[in-house]
């Protein structure tokens, strides 16, 4: 039987997050670990770099062909991880 002041897991470690002001941190890294099964196997090998700063994502790409595709779908890439984070954690994409 629950006791009135029992909450799930999943509230207890977002609680945590808050209150340690981890959440941003924790944001950035499960969208980075996410990248190769959202972008595909064919994107993520030709990614060389990608981190996130200021809530800018920032990805270096070998292939110039790529670059210009993602260039031109860019806002729904930023969409889409956003989703996943389940907040905006992400306004823009820097190619490098």
């Amino acid at each position: 039987m629950r006791k009135p002041n029992d909450i799930t897991m999943k509230d207890a470690i977002s609680k945590m997050l808050d209150v340690y002001r981890l959440r941003r941190k924790f944001d950035e890294t499960s969208i980075l670990s996410i990248w190769p099964e959202i972008m595909g196997t064919a994107i993520a090998n030709r990614t060389t770099q990608i981190y996130i700063k200021d809530k800018k994502l920032f990805i270096r790409i070998e292939s110039s062909v790529i670059k210009n595709e993602l260039v031109m779908v860019r806002q729904g890439i930023i969409q889409k991880l956003n989703e996943h984070a389940g907040s905006i954690v992400i306004n823009e994409m820097i190619f490098l």
